[in-house]
């Protein structure tokens, strides 16, 4: 049983990423039901939540706080308003005189790696954003409001700060024509990742932590810091973050107790009142 531990430890994340993307492309290519991606996604997050029991990166933070439910409700609406917005892709790309640029002979992986690419760097300006201009920060303070980190916290976001991330990372692509097949499985990229980024499980992926930005990485962004949590901004990789100068990984990650909000140890936990609390508070990290 030791000598697995090692084996589990580096191979959880690439088995995980690439087997249920592997297995959302195969499920998209063959032209099988969209919808079906749902089920495909509802089973990464109980392998996630089953592989935190089995090597947990922080023990304590398997345990619930009053916040699953909350998490899960949070997770529901984001993927539910995901969904919808993939059915509009046609029309918005339709719309746009530049459509027929978009490289559609390509592979389907291809295809999706070019749209993670592209997308990687939206998102990862719109999340900098968001901890530099206060009505940003307010939308986007309820993903930092988390105590713990878990697979659930990457898809637990203000709804209105997923739109805005959403726009400025699918813009770009439906401006060119993006397919729904690749926006469906770019959707679904996202949520693998996400949920890699905030994972409870103590994973390794050697070098390639200086170009995934997974939990290793990302927990140094959720320290309850001003200042020092203002780094690994990236969803899917650090190329953005080593262009802006704000890639680290040499330094202790956050433990128990260290994640957070600086100074908002009052943030509200309730769902309703996150989802208002933006409105009522104008404060800075």
């Amino acid at each position: 049983m030791p000598l697995l531990r090692p084996l589990f430890r580096y191979a959880f994340a690439p088995a995980f990423f690439l087997g249920f993307l592997g297995s959302a492309i195969l499920l998209v290519s063959t032209g099988e039901p969209k919808w079906l991606l749902l089920p495909l996604l509802l089973a990464a997050i109980a392998t996630a939540f089953a592989a935190e029991q089995i090597l947990p990166y922080e023990p304590v933070w398997n345990e619930d706080r009053g916040d699953t439910a909350r998490d899960a409700l949070h997770a529901s609406v984001n993927e539910g308003s995901a969904a919808l917005s993939v059915a509009a892709v046609p029309l918005l790309a339709g719309l746009s005189p530049a459509a027929g640029i978009w490289p559609g002979q390509w592979s389907l992986w291809l295809q999706l790696a070019l749209a993670i690419l592209v997308a990687d760097v939206g998102i990862t300006l719109a999340h900098y954003a968001s901890h530099k201009w206060a009505p940003l920060w307010r939308l986007h303070a309820v993903h930092h409001s988390v105590t713990r980190m878990y697979g659930f916290n990457g898809l637990m976001k203000h709804p209105l700060h997923q739109a805005v991330e959403t726009a400025a990372g699918t813009m770009p692509l439906l401006v060119v024509g993006l397919p729904m097949d690749v926006a469906a499985l770019l959707g679904f990229a996202a949520a693998i990742q996400v949920m890699l980024q905030h994972v409870n499980v103590d994973l390794r992926v050697g070098p390639l932590i200086h170009v995934w930005a997974v939990a290793p990485a990302h927990r140094h962004h959720h320290l309850a810091s001003s200042t020092r949590g203002d780094v690994n901004f990236g969803l899917f990789t650090t190329l953005t973050d080593r262009l802006l100068g704000t890639f680290v990984i040499d330094r202790p990650m956050p433990r128990d107790g260290q994640v957070g909000i600086a100074g908002r140890l009052e943030y509200p936990r309730a769902y309703l009142r996150q989802l208002a609390e933006p409105f009522r508070r104008r404060q800075m990290p």
